[in-house]
């Protein structure tokens, strides 16, 4: 995933990434994927203005902890079965707003083993804070 550090709205950020982050989750519409897991590919890019995330004592607690992704991660897969890509890109993108810290985020999924002919099939979204949709 491209970096949006560019975005004039983002350039008083750092980026944090969660690249490539497997999960194997109930997920699609069709009979056949009702009946078991796939493995998805989640990647997150979270945008925190510097002055919330550059740490002057070397702590954790002064940066946005990279847990805090793949917590939420699993606690929405965890949920249940998905149907649609979209829903899942979405829910994780509101769960990442929520934090207090976060200015804007970038979700994509990717379902690699779909199709034999192409390396994934995916969704990505992406949202800043208090921007309309």
């Amino acid at each position: 995933m491209q970096s949006l550090l560019s975005h004039p709205s983002l350039v008083d950020c750092r980026r944090l990434f969660l690249r490539d982050y497997e999960v194997w989750i109930n997920i699609g519409v069709h009979a056949f994927e009702k009946r078991g897991e796939q493995r998805v590919l989640i990647n997150v890019d979270l945008y925190v203005p510097l002055v919330l995330n550059t740490p002057k004592a070397d702590r954790l607690e002064e940066v946005v902890d990279y847990d805090f992704i793949r917590r939420s991660i699993a606690e929405r897969v965890s949920r249940g079965h998905i149907h649609l890509q979209e829903t899942l890109c979405d829910d994780i993108a509101k769960m990442m707003l929520a934090h207090p810290e976060v200015k804007a985020v970038r979700v994509s999924t990717e379902k690699p083993d779909v199709y034999p002919d192409c390396e994934a099939v995916g969704v990505e979204v992406f949202h800043v804070k208090g921007a309309a949709p």
